[in-house]
């Protein structure tokens, strides 16, 4: 297994454990794989819930830039559940996993197609 598939299994391992959802691996992937190289980053690769700008970058980039979705305070709702979700003391809060439950919550799967 690559350095990604690495990565792919630790995320469906927080979703099992931390987040308690059984991962659709083929949509896991496909979101890891649209992270880009961000998920190879120590920094990028995570979500700090606790700074503002995070979230907004996660709202702005990801939310209506990616999944096209119109802002609207439904988004940050949306944002805050899934850290929620994910456990707001878990320190390290993989920015692919974030967005696979954003993508899932939205119904935006067909995005990744």
């Amino acid at each position: 297994m690559g350095k990604r598939d690495d990565l792919i299994a630790q995320y469906a391992d927080d979703l099992r454990n931390k987040c308690g959802m059984e991962p659709d691996m083929d949509l896991l992937r496909k979101v890891t794989i649209g992270c880009g190289p961000a998920i190879y980053n120590a920094d990028a690769s995570t979500v700090a819930a606790t700074q503002p700008d995070e979230l907004e970058t996660v709202k702005n980039n990801f939310l209506i830039k990616k999944l096209a979705l119109s802002d609207g305070p439904e988004l940050m709702g949306a944002i805050n559940k899934a850290i929620d979700t994910y456990g707001r003391s878990e320190r390290n809060k993989h920015r692919a996993v974030i967005y696979y439950m954003l993508t899932r919550h939205f119904g935006k799967e067909s995005i990744y197609g």
